[in-house]
């Protein structure tokens, strides 16, 4: 068995015990990426749009309620279990699938890729980069948030607390630097449209206390990425 082997396992189990709390457990980060998040995604009326590592649907049926045709496609069982039971959950397609494997689509099948806090649990960054590009269409976009790679210098990584066993579980992360997902967007043909980097200040942390720790220190990496039009 290899290392990947024994890596995605531990993640996919992580985030099926997850699942249960991850909408309702505070987590500040989720709260800080959103607005980021919807912003840069922009009008998605009419398009197709892959989100993937989907989760429990905190974007997919926010762009399907905007008009979007949303494809959302994740490994773990029970996050897309509850994403499946919200209102507007029948507007979207749900494939289980492990991203760390060539992604289950044509080429140039989406007009958007979105992909919420999910890099930090990618080995293979270029890998992962060339599977989005592949699958969008010339004149497409790309919309990809991570924790911010300086967490980790403070010891954070995306953890829960089990609320049946108390036990803090960490379902696996990598850790990858900025320049490590810029380089691999780059090298399979993406241009950097947009990236920020954002920090909670003194009244994000009051109102989510999880992030009082961190004001003032970046917690929130997001990328914009186009695919040009006369891309193959």
């Amino acid at each position: 068995m290899t290392d990947r082997d024994e890596e995605i396992p531990e993640t996919q189990r992580g985030y099926d015990r997850w699942a249960r709390v991850y909408d309702h457990d505070g987590n500040p980060l989720q709260a800080l990426e959103e607005p980021h998040m919807r912003e840069l995604v922009g009008d998605v009326q009419g398009r197709k749009v892959l989100d993937i590592g989907c989760g429990t649907g905190r974007h997919s049926l926010w762009m399907a309620a905007a008009g979007a045709l949303v494809t959302g496609v994740d490994f773990s069982v029970g996050m897309m279990a509850e994403a499946r039971r919200k209102p507007g959950a029948d507007r979207v397609r749900f494939v289980k699938h492990d991203l760390h494997r060539r992604f289950p689509f044509e080429s140039s099948s989406f007009d958007c890729v979105v992909s919420g806090l999910v890099l930090e649990h990618i080995k293979d960054l270029p890998a992962f980069m060339a599977e989005a590009y592949r699958v969008l269409s010339p004149g497409g976009y790309a919309v990809i948030s991570s924790m911010h790679p300086a967490m980790m210098l403070r010891g954070t990584q995306a953890n829960f607390t089990d609320p049946e066993t108390g036990e803090k579980v960490r379902p696996g992360s990598f850790p990858h630097q900025i320049s490590d997902f810029v380089m691999a967007a780059l090298a399979v043909g993406f241009s950097l449209e947009y990236i920020g980097e954002d920090a909670p200040d003194d009244d994000f942390g009051e109102r989510f206390p999880r992030a009082k720790k961190y004001v003032g220190w970046p917690m929130l990496v997001i990328l914009r990425l186009v695919k040009h039009v006369n891309a193959k």
